[in-house]
């Protein structure tokens, strides 16, 4: 299926959130509230879409033509460790939907597209005043959809906080949760701190439409293919089925396409965040099946000659990363020093970075994530609700009563769970 231009015209003019409308009032950019992204994955059934990760402004790019090409409903994203105010990315929670926008109306993508705030991380309790004033000019900036990630916080802390934050996010826009930091196998999350979290947020009103676990997975470049526990994915997604919760998958790096399509045919996912592949794949470095880049016998990665970024400017960039004393996983903050220099490439250059990722997230949405034909189903749900606000998916099933500050507090003493070491975990 296509989306029809009366169908798209409809919902060009009730489904884009109040924020988006003002901010580019003339726009023909069908951006919208992660929750239609969630609903139109919900609505086909056993698939998830990628949340891309604008580390540069070519995996913008590549990522929509990908998603027009399938016609999939996708999500744009950015952490906030690498587009918040301490950004190692050149694309921000600032400028993000300014990005999509622009790059959706010169390429004429018609696909639903959510701008997704993803990792807003709070690691110690005197970060929520900040959160309080920041929170709002990411919405202010176009941002549709967001994750509150306080699971750095012990479980009490982490209920709470979503609880005070949740207050600043639109009733329309996109809401992610999470428990258990992303650090692989230790610390797995357990079905008792995901019920806790969120029977937690439930009795006080609060529906989010996602979580996100530590379910054997970790952030950057990944050696070990351990990746993703289904099975543990799919207890823990069926222990909160009553809450109507999808869920948001992070770490895909280091997970082969069988184990990816499992997460996607046997448990409640629905949105994939991919990272690093796309950063790599950008710059024309050799990434196996399971998304992780390959290294030479000297440790370094292997660039693909003709592909990617020019071999001069690679050279460059590696003399540079060398420089720093920066190894394989801090590659990462090349993006920013380099943006410019990569938009300065010839065209050719240019196109065949985007056309790479392209082809690479194509893959991923036809093949493995089966989110074809889901951005026909995300306009089909703007135009049954006939608003771009599709409301919650759960209702309040718990007694706020039984969940006061010092019954929260007393229930979460006696939550079986086991955070892991301690460490400054990637986001």
């Amino acid at each position: 299926m296509t989306i029809n231009q009366r169908d798209f015209a409809q919902a060009l003019a009730v489904g884009r959130p109040p924020n988006i409308s003002k901010l580019f009032p003339h726009s023909q950019a069908l951006i919208v509230s992660g929750k239609v992204i969630d609903r139109a994955m919900l609505l086909k059934g056993r698939c998830m879409t990628i949340a891309a990760n604008a580390r540069n402004s070519f995996i913008i790019r590549g990522a929509l033509l990908a998603a027009q090409r399938a016609d999939a409903a996708l999500i744009i994203e950015i952490a906030r460790s690498e587009g918040g105010a301490k950004a190692y990315c050149p694309i921000n929670y600032w400028n993000m939907a300014t990005m999509v926008d622009a790059a959706m109306n010169e390429l004429g993508i018609t696909v639903p597209v959510a701008i997704h705030a993803d990792h807003y991380g709070l690691k110690k309790e005197s970060d929520l005043d900040f959160a309080k004033i920041e929170i709002p000019t990411l919405f202010e900036a176009g941002i549709t959809s967001i994750a509150i990630d306080a699971s750095h916080l012990p479980d009490e802390k982490n209920l709470l906080t979503n609880l005070s934050l949740s207050q600043l996010i639109p009733t329309w826009a996109g809401y992610e949760t999470e428990v258990g930091e992303i650090k692989g196998t230790s610390g797995l999350s357990t079905p008792d701190e995901a019920l806790f979290l969120i029977q937690g947020l439930n009795a006080h009103g609060v529906f989010p439409d996602w979580i996100a676990l530590n379910n054997g997975t970790t952030h950057g470049i990944e050696a070990s293919d351990a990746g993703i526990d289904v099975e543990l994915t799919r207890v823990i997604h069926d222990q909160l089925s009553p809450y109507r919760i999808s869920g948001a998958q992070h770490g895909t790096s280091g997970n082969s396409s069988e184990r990816l399509r499992a997460i996607a045919e046997q448990t409640r996912t629905t949105k994939a965040n991919v990272a690093t592949a796309l950063q790599m794949v950008s710059w024309g470095v050799e990434v196996n099946d399971y998304g992780n880049a390959r290294l030479d016998e000297n440790g370094r990665f292997i660039k693909l000659k003709g592909q990617g970024v020019s071999e001069a400017l690679w050279n460059e960039m590696v003399a540079y990363a060398t420089e720093k004393g920066w190894k394989a996983g801090n590659y990462k903050n090349l993006n920013l020093p380099f943006e410019n220099r990569l938009l300065g490439q010839p065209r050719a250059i240019r196109e065949r970075m985007i056309k790479r990722v392209e082809d690479f997230v194509y893959r991923l949405l036809t093949e493995v994530f089966n989110a074809e034909g889901t951005a026909t189903l995300a306009v089909e749900a703007i135009l049954n609700q006939g608003s771009y606000n599709l409301g919650p998916k759960a209702e309040r099933l718990e007694d706020p009563a039984q969940w006061s500050g010092e019954k929260i507090a007393a229930r979460a003493a006696n939550l079986d769970s086991d955070k892991g070491p301690a460490g400054d975990y990637d986001d």
